[in-house]
């Protein structure tokens, strides 16, 4: 069994939590990183200029400075559009990533408390980890992708036996004996092929598994698979390692099937949000004051956010628990950062509190509400006043 590749990839919000703890300021950088035209190489010249101004003018350090002209070189090798995103602390790049596609909020170059992932989070809107296995009857190919990033996070192979992988047909008893033992070879080759898939889907916290390949070898290796495997498995009819065989086919059916979960998955949260909705006792929170008081007592599953509803919105971004307030007198014992957009404020906490995030248009979540959380319990009847 060899590996090969490892070209890991951001793996959710939670991946951030200790850039999160660390105290600011940071310089962020989130802009148009495409090149390959005459305007967009000039830009590419003028911008560390236009860095060191706008970086200065908002007190930004000299090595934070340098660090951010550094990181922000064109990205060459890269299909237009693309976007970069940048954050820098203590004179280094924290993050630099380069992220598919336009820009989805506008340009910015800013000296902040706290990190504002949300640009990233736009790009990635979750980590979504997923499996895709390549077989044949004696060989298996188990790549692990991150939802988003081009290249897998990593490659196994299994070779298994391929002496008498293929049927005799002499007649006879010894047909017959020979043909016994190929399909005994093929079931154990199932068997290790389909050990390494649940090993890797499971290392890999994997929501889904694309088997692809030859059709028998298929079939063995699904009778093969544990049941938390065959409950994420979705098979599909292609077999790259063919004569002839078009990998874009394969791609395609996996992009499909990969987003059909996805959607299935974003849609049973708000289905379970709405079955909430008229409890008496609601496992879960609308609206900025009951999610932020959700968020303080660690008891948010899932964040479920309109970013543009909240956008003009701020919130107070703490150095501990609670992580977040609304006004000064629910810091508690922790020191006040900043006062930062509320969209920040609320992705840092859910962070810092193992929650994941649901980005939604405005339409989804009920009329005037533009956040709300499913809780990990029910906060229980309210305390009468006395």
């Amino acid at each position: 069994m060899a590996e090969r590749g490892n070209t890991t990839h951001g793996s959710g919000l939670k991946a951030y939590a200790d850039l999160y703890r660390l105290p600011g300021p940071w310089c962020t950088a989130y802009v148009d990183a495409g090149t390959g035209t005459v305007d967009s190489l000039e830009a590419g010249d003028v911008r560390a200029g236009n860095t060191r101004a706008q970086l200065e003018a908002q007190g930004a350090t000299s090595a934070d400075i340098d660090a951010m002209e550094q990181a922000l070189t064109p990205a060459t090798g890269m299909p237009s559009p693309v976007s970069r995103f940048v954050l820098v602390h203590g004179g280094k790049a924290e993050l630099n990533e380069v992220l598919p596609g336009r820009l989805v909020l506008p340009e910015r170059m800013v000296v902040e408390p706290v990190p504002d992932l949300l640009p990233l989070l736009k790009h990635q809107p979750e980590e979504f980890p997923y499996v895709v296995a390549e077989v044949s009857r004696e060989h298996g190919e188990i790549r692990l992708y991150r939802a988003g990033a081009g290249a897998p996070a990593s490659v196994r192979e299994v070779e298994g036996e391929s002496e008498h992988i293929h049927k005799f047909h002499g007649g006879g008893w010894s047909e017959l004996r020979f043909q016994h033992h190929t399909e005994d070879v093929w079931r154990r080759n199932a068997d290790e092929v389909a050990g390494e898939i649940d090993r890797v889907a499971s290392a890999g916290g994997a929501r889904l598994i694309v088997l692809a390949g030859d059709i028998r070898a298929r079939g063995l290796v699904r009778e093969s698979l544990s049941e938390a495997g065959r409950a994420l498995l979705s098979e599909v009819d292609s077999h790259t390692h063919t004569a002839g065989a078009d990998s874009a086919n394969l791609e395609d059916q996996v992009s499909q099937r990969v987003a059909e979960v996805w959607a299935e998955e974003q849609q049973a949260v708000m289905d379970r949000l709405a079955v909430q909705e008229g409890q008496a006792n609601p496992e879960a929170a609308h609206g900025a004051g009951a999610v932020v008081h959700a968020l303080q007592q660690g008891q948010v599953e899932v964040l479920i956010l309109d970013d543009a509803a909240l956008s003009r919105r701020t919130m107070l971004a703490l150095d501990a628990e609670p992580w977040i307030a609304t006004a000064k007198e629910e810091a508690l014992a922790a020191g006040i950062l900043g006062e930062v957009p509320a969209p920040a404020a609320l992705l840092r906490a859910a962070a810092l509190t193992d929650a994941r995030v649901l980005l939604v248009p405005g339409p989804v979540l009920p009329e005037g509400v533009d956040v709300a959380a499913l809780l990990r319990w029910s906060p229980g009847p309210g305390v009468p006043s006395s």
